[in-house]
């Protein structure tokens, strides 16, 4: 049997930047389906395998092992796209959009998305359900206010992660606290060091946002036309919104999130034949379908024909393949190879961190997962942050600014596909708008390089 070999820095870096080459002339040049792509770049990181002596059965085995670490998030995929369709069909979000376009200002619209997606991240641990839930009736809200889906969909995904990241609920958080070797608390009190300034900052630049499509831009008729639609084709009340309470409240006593989510899709379908006067046949295809109406109305059809199983399937697709890829990728090496020269480089904390963020992000796009990043990042720099003698708390931070929020900005990876298959916007729609995402991370730089606040270094015996 032939010994297996490690890739050279060469070979690794030239996997990855063909790999990427591959991913972006397919999205942005030819528009053909990024499926296809992470399929080619998951037989080439195979081919490098056997150029190492690896056989191809440890390299299947090693994409299955990987798809495997990822069928709850699958799981979980599948049951919210049936979730999003029951709740429409049921009357939850139609009602949750009718009461936000009569509470809501518009003028405070984004800047109440953030706080409120904060809150329930918070409360829940969850940005996927956070975002499945209440991020889907801030999207219809802000359709009804005039604010373009893209910068909702920011200001959603801002709120959803930062209530993710600070709160000891979150699989996340107490994730990268284990694997960094520090405990959840201390863990999410060095946290606050980059988010609180950055979420501070973002808070106001919603609100400057905010005022320029709360203002004159905003369409009276438009939110009028809406609530007559919502009206005539819905039964609207209050107590349309007991699934979704019922979610979120099982989502803040820890309960497993696919049962939880489950019941949330089957109280929808339930609400459908109570309230919406659906058949038993309607109200549980729409499960799988997805919710269908023609109101003649373009843009208000375009909001509610969704969700259904069948929406998150070309999702799946993506995940399998992205998860199959990444898996060949550390099992090879690559990552390894990428992450060892880079770390012998590094002379001082602002390098450091700045070399953990690039890291995370790397592992994301490499990994296209989020958990691959949290799990890898704090392996390959541990003994870098030992060297320096910085507290563990350090390294999970960086891990978490340049591993969980970068997460959703690369268009392969799991977040990314889910929250596009949610909100109903492209990647590239909404990543400028996601301020908190990007903010955070260069903050986290900025407080490394200058070293004194937020660097919190281990107590030397003498």
């Amino acid at each position: 049997m032939e010994m297996k070999l490690k890739p050279s820095f060469t070979q690794a870096i030239s996997l990855i930047i063909i790999c990427f080459l591959i991913i972006f002339t397919s999205i942005l040049t030819f528009n053909i389906s990024v499926q296809v792509a992470l399929l080619v770049c998951m037989f080439l990181a195979i081919l490098l395998g056997k150029h190492l002596n690896f056989t191809y059965n440890e390299l299947e085995g090693a994409a299955a092992d990987s798809v495997r670490s990822g069928l709850q998030a699958l799981f979980i995929l599948v049951i919210v796209g049936a979730m999003v369709g029951t709740w429409i069909a049921g009357g939850v979000v139609p009602s949750m959009i009718y009461y936000g376009l009569k509470i809501i200002s518009p003028k405070i619209f984004l800047l109440a998305a953030l706080l409120i997606c904060s809150l329930t991240s918070l409360a829940t641990g969850t940005s996927w359900g956070t975002v499945g839930t209440t991020g889907v009736a801030m999207m219809g809200i802000g359709v009804g206010l005039g604010v373009p889906a893209p910068i909702t969909a920011g200001a959603v995904l801002s709120g959803a992660y930062f209530g993710d990241k600070m709160s000891p609920l979150s699989d996340s958080t107490n994730l990268t606290a284990s694997m960094s070797e520090t405990n959840v608390f201390s863990h999410i009190m060095s946290m606050m060091y980059t988010t609180i300034p950055s979420y501070i900052i973002v808070c106001i630049m919603y609100l400057v946002v905010g005022f320029k499509y709360g203002g004159n831009a905003l369409d009276a008729s438009k939110i009028t036309e809406i609530l007559t639609v919502l009206e005539t084709h819905f039964d609207i009340g209050i107590l349309m919104v007991i699934p979704a309470i019922i979610v979120i409240a099982l989502m803040i006593m820890k309960k497993p999130a696919f049962p939880s989510i489950a019941i949330g899709a089957a109280l929808g379908s339930i609400w459908a034949i109570l309230f919406q006067g659906k058949s038993f046949s309607e109200a549980v295809g729409v499960a799988w379908g997805g919710y269908a109406i023609d109101t003649h109305i373009v843009y208000i059809d375009k909001l509610l024909n969704r969700g259904g199983m069948t929406s998150m399937l070309s999702v799946v697709a993506v995940m399998l393949f992205g998860l199959g890829f990444g898996g060949v990728l550390k099992h090879i090496g690559v990552l390894d190879a990428l992450i060892e020269p880079i770390a012998k480089k590094i002379k001082s904390v602002g390098q450091l961190i700045l070399s953990t963020i690039v890291v995370g992000n790397i592992t994301n796009a490499a990994g296209c997962s989020m958990y691959i990043s949290l799990i890898m990042t704090p392996q390959l720099m541990r003994n870098t942050y030992k060297r320096f003698n910085l507290k563990p708390e350090v390294l999970s931070r960086a891990t978490e600014d340049g591993g969980t929020l970068t997460a959703p900005l690369f268009p392969w990876t799991d977040n990314a596909l889910y929250m596009c298959g949610v909100l109903g916007v492209s990647t590239f729609s909404y990543v400028p708008w996601a301020f908190f995402l990007w903010l955070t991370p260069l903050i986290s730089i900025l407080l490394g390089y200058i070293n004194k606040w937020g660097i919190l270094y281990k107590e030397t015996s003498h």
